[in-house]
């Protein structure tokens, strides 16, 4: 009894292990969820304030609507999440940087600084959604790879390469040293504009090749080719070391965001899925635990209650024979009914008379 007891000793143990582990993992899976929802919202924002900041450097002060909604997405984001994500004072203070842009003035050069601030911090509210999500720490090769694309490589590229735009056309006006201080600055955000593009394919491209999403790859395909066609006809009206083309640019810039817009919206749709997917397996996982655990319980009683029964079926009497019990009591001894406490001899039958008798009986006649 003592051993069949000792079984729920490993048993729970085994059981209490297995519980934990998938209550953490369910935990971490969720909080990533909330990353991904947040991340899904931000898009639109970094797409927005690029076109504000090309807008602005060209002498338009009036935000555009794009930027507006967008604002409004990231702010109904950060009210359902901010708190499990640690980003209120992150947005709080991005957002009021964002209202103050329409009021930048300076010209070209210092508005388009006012830009870059907001923009790097949009960026830094990126990484923090990432950290704060763990999205960084997911232990899957394709949930790692997809994440380190969707919030760092994507909104990076778009970063830099309005800004790469925005320095070419600012450095058709300018003279002097500002000029060539702005050319410099140009090519400095070219080549990072390429650098960003390769860690984007070979991010994806990782993804794709370790993912168990069956329709990641197909996904990826179109948006990823938009996506860098959209950035090659950026750089070709960059034109660096000579004249940039305003009008190529801006077409390209514009194909550029949607091709991003479409590339993240697959991306985040993915991510999403396989985290779903890891859900269900972990509480299919959980129910599986359940149930071993009950099963093991009813085992062990079963085994201890057995035994038990068992000896009580064991215990009840049961009925004698008939006649078991009596004794046989044989004729010769049967006292006599005369009351002398002798015995009657009892007669032999015919033919069963002693011969020594017939003998004796002969010789007295």
């Amino acid at each position: 009894m003592i051993l069949t007891v000792l079984v729920l000793v490993p048993s729970a143990v085994l059981f209490g292990r297995v519980w934990q582990e998938t209550s953490r993992q369910t935990a971490q899976t969720d909080l990533e969820k909330k990353g991904v929802e947040y991340l899904t919202a931000l898009t639109p924002l970094i797409s927005a304030l690029a076109e504000a900041q090309s807008s602005a450097v060209q002498g338009v002060t009036a935000p555009p609507d794009s930027l507006t909604a967008a604002v409004a997405k990231a702010a109904a984001a950060d009210a359902k999440l901010g708190d499990d994500l640690k980003t209120r004072e992150r947005w709080t203070d991005l957002n009021s940087k964002i209202a103050k842009l329409a009021k930048a003035t300076g010209g070209p050069l210092a508005v388009l600084q006012s830009h870059i601030e907001v923009s790097d911090l949009a960026l830094e509210l990126y990484g923090a959604i990432r950290r704060n999500s763990q999205l960084n720490r997911d232990p899957a090769s394709d949930m790692n790879n997809l994440q380190q694309a969707v919030a760092i490589d994507m909104p990076t590229t778009v970063v830099r390469v309005s800004r790469m735009g925005d320095w070419a056309n600012i450095a058709q006006t300018a003279t002097g040293n500002t000029r060539a201080t702005i050319t410099v600055q140009f090519g400095e955000e070219a080549l990072a504009v390429q650098d960003s593009v390769t860690a984007l394919t070979e991010d994806l491209q990782a993804a794709v090749d370790d993912t168990t999403s069956p329709t990641l790859s197909g996904a990826l395909v179109t948006t990823l080719d938009s996506f860098r066609r959209g950035v090659e006809s950026m750089t070709r009206g960059a034109n660096q070391g000579g004249t940039p083309n305003v009008a190529t640019m801006s077409t390209a810039q514009t194909a550029l965001q949607t091709a991003l817009n479409a590339l993240a919206n697959v991306t985040l749709k993915e991510m999403a899925k396989l985290l779903e997917d890891r859900s269900d397996s972990l509480a299919y996982r959980r129910t599986e635990a359940v149930v071993m655990g009950l099963l093991a319980i009813a085992l062990v009683l079963a085994a201890l209650i057995w035994p038990v029964l068992g000896r009580r079926r064991g215990s009840q009497p049961t009925g004698r024979p008939i006649g078991e019990g009596t004794r046989d009591i044989p004729a010769a001894t049967i006292p006599a009914p005369g009351g002398y406490g002798g015995q009657y001899e009892v007669a032999p039958a015919y033919g069963d008379i002693d011969p020594t008798r017939r003998e004796r009986s002969g010789a007295l006649r």
